[in-house]
């Protein structure tokens, strides 16, 4: 990440530690063009650093350079420390050096406020977000196989943008180089993560809207529930307040808007008989269709 990096080469240079162009991008493990970069951007922000290229040459901080804490208020202080922290939640290996450097530096002790963990109980899918963030962060293609809600399962290779949290469900975002455009992946259908080996160069991306229709994965639809009062602790857990409403049973009524997939039939069967579909009329005809399926499996 540059923050981690270019407050690293600080770092470094602050403790008087000789270090050449050639020297910090083998440091570092990212090209001399980067670190000349990473120096121009800290030229730019104040800080006084150069370097002077040829025999005897490298990267200096001016002698009497004190970094001067003071530029930042107590405010933007805690804020970048409590930045990063958020930040750590993805396990990024490097930024809690950098937590402890400017801990020490900025002389806080903040508390870590925030603790996120992305995988399940089963502690498998950790592997995925890792896979995931360093072929972002590295801008690596990255294979897998997608199982579309037809059930059909294809081979994709794409250029990762950006994890998506969205409706109680993660996406990949990025461009995917088989359909030639921007999409967006469900991740609990995506099988057989790997990095390929090739890099690719960033595209201007594109916005994207969840509320669009993008073909069969993204077809919203808005579902009417009655959930029985006694399944009050599920619906404060899963449902916004502007979702729900009393009805004069004091059964809840819930206007939610899903993706409609197999997901979304799964879980409207996961209230049992204390839920049942209002509208649509099509939801309601899946839903009695699978109960008997199901019924059928018993008998």
């Amino acid at each position: 990440m540059q923050i981690d990096r270019r407050f690293e080469i600080i770092y470094l240079l602050l403790n008087k530690t000789y270090k050449t162009v050639k020297d910090l991008a083998f440091h570092f493990e990212v090209s001399t063009r980067t670190i000349y970069r990473d120096i121009e951007a800290l030229s730019i922000m104040g800080i006084p650093i150069y370097s002077n290229r040829g025999k005897g040459g490298g990267v200096f901080l001016l002698d009497n350079f004190i970094f001067d804490k003071s530029f930042l208020t107590e405010k933007e202080q805690r804020d970048v420390l409590s930045s990063l922290q958020s930040l750590s939640v993805t396990n990024y290996p490097e930024l809690k050096n950098v937590i402890m450097k400017l801990n020490a530096l900025f002389n806080k002790d903040i508390s870590n406020w925030i603790d996120v963990d992305f995988s399940d109980w089963s502690n498998n899918s950790n592997e995925r977000f890792n896979i995931i963030r360093n072929s972002i962060f590295n801008k690596e293609i990255i294979c897998f196989d997608y199982h579309g809600t037809n059930g059909k399962k294809t081979s994709r290779r794409v250029e990762p943008v950006q994890l998506k949290y969205k409706n109680k469900s993660w996406y990949l975002y990025g461009f995917c180089l088989d359909k030639n455009e921007f999409r967006l992946f469900k991740l609990n259908r995506i099988r057989n993560f790997k990095l390929s080996g090739d890099f690719f160069k960033e595209r201007e991306k594109e916005a994207f809207d969840f509320k669009k229709n993008r073909g069969d994965d993204f077809n919203h639809v808005t579902i009417k529930l009655e959930i029985d009062k006694y399944l009050a602790y599920r619906v404060y857990d899963e449902f916004e307040e502007e979702q729900v409403k009393l009805n004069e049973e004091g059964n809840f009524i819930v206007t939610v808007s899903f993706v409609e997939d197999e997901w979304v039939y799964g879980y409207i069967l996961s209230f049992g008989y204390n839920a049942k579909v209002l509208e649509p009329e099509h939801i309601r005809k899946i839903i009695i269709q699978k109960l008997k399926k199901t019924l059928e499996n018993y008998l």
